[in-house]
């Protein structure tokens, strides 16, 4: 992640430490996925073993792990940063 943005300056790194609040919206993550797989295995596959639970949920989340550490760390930084979204930079 770049330390400044390359359009308006904004300094991404507010204070040290502070994305260890990302952390708790990886953990939203994590648990929606969980929760999604369960859900979807259930009910369209008809509660198969608890190893096909397992590796799905972690198959899944690592192929996603790219985005959810990206998206954690967005919104972690809108919501508590301060940070107001303003398209007329975003072009």
């Amino acid at each position: 992640m770049d330390r400044t943005c390359s359009k308006c300056g904004l300094q991404f790194e507010v204070e040290p430490g502070f994305f260890f609040g990302a952390m708790y919206v990886s953990y939203a993550f994590s648990v929606g996925i969980f929760l999604a797989i369960t859900f979807i295995l259930y009910n369209l596959f008809g509660d198969p073993e608890l190893w096909v639970y397992i590796t799905t949920v972690v198959v899944t989340s690592a192929l996603l792990y790219p985005l959810i550490f990206r998206y954690s760390r967005i919104i972690f930084l809108y919501v508590f940063g301060g940070i107001k979204y303003r398209p007329e930079l975003s072009s």
